[in-house]
């Protein structure tokens, strides 16, 4: 994941918006040990003063969706299902989908043929029979389509979503952050095609989803696991199919939050981390779970790439290709000590220090923030 904003303590934030997808990822957030997960409202909506954009007392009131939000109907979701089991078989595998809808909708849009959130609370017989020809595209796969519209309830959360943001921007001055949805990988320009998600979830998502200009965005937060993972299918150079990636996935609790599916895990990956900085442009990271590392006496950490033994500077785009990288290696020494208490950098052992060290350098980028445990109070601040 990948997360822009103003500076901010996350406790006096104003706005929240999220810029990209649905309802395809999730985030787990703790806060005074209560455990939240997402899928849809942004996570920020947990803080009763922060307005959300896009089951808590009044999230209602406090949630805008915008009008240009183009609307995920139950077929959708059926039609995500089909496709994938069309890919399974006649090509003996699939994309490893949420089958939430969400690649359908994308389809839609980029054809012209979506409904928008304007459309439904615009005229409603003329939104009916866009809706009729939109449903029948897909009657072949999905014949019997049940949908509930909630017309009266939705209304009053809806804005339009241009002005909305320029008002927040240009009004009086508050702090912003903007969450997205998946990581950068997941791009659908920009990751691991095919097997990406379906929208912009790296920084320019931010103009394209919200409707802002590119000089509104402040600082640019990189959110990264001191080791990697993946949901799903598709190439993973620095994983672990060993007791490693098993040790790393137990003690990491590693399960997407929406299919429940475990997650690959690996050594953490500086060539595609180095990708998505240059595409990003990070200003700070936040590195999270590194608390998970306490017991490995020894870590590894991806410096490079090797494709028929020859070095690339550069992350491949193509799969195929990027299946066949061996990765280079270097070892760090681990620590072999619980870190989940620690509150201050200085409390961290020597070695944890230099394994922070060692990513900021060779990213060069600061990390900001890093993480021993679930809880906010377990997020170490640097600066």
């Amino acid at each position: 994941m990948n997360i822009f904003s103003q500076p901010h303590p996350l406790s006096s934030l104003k706005l929240q918006p999220g810029e990209a997808g649905g309802n395809n990822a999730g985030h787990t957030v703790v806060v005074d040990c209560v455990e939240y997960d997402f899928h849809l409202l942004p996570s920020g909506i947990i803080n009763p003063n922060v307005t959300a954009f896009i089951g808590l007392e009044g999230w209602e009131k406090r949630l805008i969706i915008s009008d240009r939000a183009h609307i995920v109907f139950d077929f959708h979701q059926a039609v995500d299902g089909v496709q994938e089991l069309q890919r399974q078989q006649q090509a003996g595998k699939n994309l490893g989908t949420t089958k939430k809808g969400i690649g359908p909708v994308y389809s839609a849009k980029a054809a012209r043929s979506g409904l928008r959130i304007c459309d439904l609370l615009s005229d409603f017989d003329d939104f009916t029979e866009r809706f009729k020809v939109l449903a029948h595209q897909y009657k072949s796969m999905y014949p019997t389509l049940d949908i509930d519209v909630y017309v009266e309830r939705i209304k009053p959360m809806v804005r339009d979503g241009v002005y909305f943001m320029y008002e927040a921007l240009h009004g009086p001055s508050k702090k912003i952050l903007v969450e997205g949805a998946n990581a950068a990988l997941l791009d659908i320009d920009f990751g691991t095609y095919p097997f990406v998600t379906s929208s912009n979830c790296t920084v320019g998502g931010v103009c394209t989803g919200l409707g802002m200009p590119p000089q509104n965005v402040g600082e640019v937060y990189g959110v990264v696991k001191a080791y990697t993972t993946r949901v799903g299918i598709g190439a993973f150079p620095s994983e672990q199919n060993n007791e490693i990636g098993e040790l790393l996935q137990t003690r990491g609790k590693e399960v997407g939050v929406t299919t429940g599916r475990k997650r690959r895990c690996g050594w953490l990956d500086m060539v595609l981390l180095k990708y998505a900085h240059m595409i990003n442009g990070f200003t700070a990271l936040a590195l999270t779970k590194l608390d998970i590392l306490d017991v490995f006496p020894e870590i590894e950490v991806g410096v490079a790439y090797k494709v028929d033994n020859e070095s690339i500077p550069h992350f491949p785009a193509n799969q195929e290709v990027l299946n066949k990288v061996a990765v280079q290696y270097v070892t760090l020494p681990g620590w072999n000590t619980d870190t989940t208490s620690a509150r201050t950098f200085e409390e961290l052992p020597e070695n944890a220090q230099k394994y922070v060290r060692f990513i900021e350098e060779h990213l060069d980028v600061p990390v900001k923030w890093i993480g021993v445990g679930k809880s906010r109070e377990s997020m170490i601040q640097l600066f």
